[in-house]
């Protein structure tokens, strides 16, 4: 559903690789022409970077969400997302995103019953860290 449904993630090629119901999540990108935002120096655009951290984030929110609620039938857990929707985002660019793909990072630090604070993270290939970013998730 991620991967293919939402059609923006299926634009920036945003896979998952690691999902846990505590909220943690992780994902992949792979550059490719469409995603750069320095022809120069074929460096990610930032909007993909914010981006693709605004929708792991969600998706650790998610994750967290349905792990609470694992009594409840798919269908019924699949409604708590109804209303999910960024409420705060900030990033912070720490240097060039440069790389032949970028792992993303989620975390929720905290699920209340309204909104959800995340942290998140975008690594290059070799591990190095290009931004960080911390959201607010209206859940109700």
């Amino acid at each position: 559903m991620f991967e293919q449904k939402i059609v923006f993630n299926r634009t920036l090629g945003l896979k998952i690789v690691s999902m846990a119901p505590d909220g943690r999540v992780a994902g992949r990108i792979d550059m490719k022409p469409e995603l750069v935002g320095h022809f120069a120096y074929n460096r990610l655009h930032g909007g993909v970077s914010s981006a693709a951290m605004d929708a792991m984030a969600g998706l650790a929110v998610m994750t967290a969400i349905g792990g609470r609620h694992l009594d409840e039938s798919p269908a019924h857990r699949l409604q708590r997302f109804a209303k999910l929707g960024t409420i705060d985002l900030r990033i912070d660019y720490l240097r060039p995103a440069i790389s032949d793909h970028f792992e993303v990072r989620a975390e929720v630090l905290r699920l209340g019953s309204r909104v959800a604070s995340t942290r998140m993270e975008l690594l290059g290939a070799d591990g190095k860290l290009l931004c960080v970013g911390a959201g607010a998730y209206i859940v109700s």
